[in-house]
């Protein structure tokens, strides 16, 4: 049976009827057709579906919509947005991730980006442990971790420049 689900999607508030125990990937790549956020394994391991919900990173995968009512959604989506109204074609941390050479196959690059972010939100000056701490749950088969590892401290480094703290 459908229920009326409020939240806040990449700064916009949203009202949606839906079941609520679709899976949030579903409602995002399906039904809103944000297809960014990527489905890898479906089991929460691999971080290709990580969003943010109230500044914390999630697997999408795992996350029925039911439990994002009343709560703020980021997907990768909402950095193209943030970067759009700067005059930027990127968001800071997409471009790290370009200029560290971070981005391969580009299939988990979404996850990571997100992961970056939501440390670079709450510490703009993360220390490597901290970085790789971040990143845990986010698997990547085609670059290794040292140049993801790169691209958030050049993310930071990029953020404070721009003020973005």
């Amino acid at each position: 049976m459908n229920e009326q689900i409020r939240f806040n999607l990449n700064g916009k508030d949203m009202e949606i009827q839906a079941d609520p125990s679709m899976r949030l990937i579903d409602l995002l790549r399906d039904e809103l057709r944000l297809t960014g956020t990527k489905e890898g394994c479906g089991e929460g391991e691999c971080g290709a579906c990580t969003v943010i919900i109230d500044g914390i990173t999630a697997n999408s995968c795992l996350v029925l919509i039911s439990q994002i009512r009343d709560k703020k959604v980021t997907t990768i989506e909402a950095l193209e947005q943030e970067a759009l109204k700067k005059g930027d074609e990127l968001h800071p941390i997409q471009q790290a991730f370009i200029d560290a050479g971070a981005v391969q196959c580009g299939f988990c690059t979404p996850g990571m980006v997100l992961s970056a972010k939501a440390l670079l939100d709450h510490n703009s000056s993360p220390d490597e442990n901290e970085i790789k701490r971040s990143i845990s749950g986010n698997l990547c088969r085609c670059t290794g971790y040292k140049k993801i590892e790169k691209a958030i401290q050049i993310a930071s480094d990029y953020m404070k420049k721009d003020g973005v703290e």
